[in-house]
């Protein structure tokens, strides 16, 4: 849920997709891990077992997952979707763009939260989606229908309009 003194926003649809994968490692992901450790165990001394090395290496990694996604789901503001405000760019919106530099070429994305990104799809609903935090998001947040903004990306820039905000 959406916590005081957050630090970063996330749509609701983000927020239940880490909070399930939060559920999933702490339950399913931890009794995987412990049935690899105990066969391994099974085979006898552990300083010799590649198994059980594997089975630690894998727990250390699960465990660091486990403890990031608490710590981003912390320091969450969910995005509340009835009070999003369609007259400008925001998290939650679904942003049309006109590629001024590729003869008008248009482009829909729904602008999410950075975290939402990190092991999810980049694309739902067959929309691409784009984090705040991308050189994209970073120059359209913010801006209203009919704004053309100057975009630094990694092969040069790009002269983007803003032609539609929806939810």
């Amino acid at each position: 849920m959406a916590r005081k003194n957050s630090t970063h926003e996330m749509t609701r649809s983000g927020y239940e997709r880490l909070s399930e994968e939060l559920t999933t490692l702490r339950t399913q992901g931890r009794q995987e891990v412990a049935r690899k450790l105990e066969e391994a165990r099974a085979f006898g001394d552990l300083s010799e077992i590649a198994e059980y090395a594997a089975a630690k290496e894998e727990q250390a990694k699960l465990e660091d997952r486990i403890a990031d996604l608490e710590n981003t789901l912390s320091k969450v503001t969910v995005v509340d979707e009835a009070k999003l405000d369609t007259n400008k760019v925001g998290v939650g919106l679904r942003i049309t763009l006109e590629d001024m530099d590729n003869d008008g070429k248009i482009h829909t994305y729904d602008l999410v939260g950075s975290e939402e990104l990190s092991g999810a799809a980049f694309s739902e609903g067959g929309i691409q989606r784009i984090s705040q935090k991308s050189p994209v998001g970073q120059a359209i947040t913010g801006h209203l229908v009919g704004d053309e903004v100057i975009v630094k990306i990694p092969r040069g820039t790009r002269k983007l309009k803003i032609v539609a905000i929806e939810k």
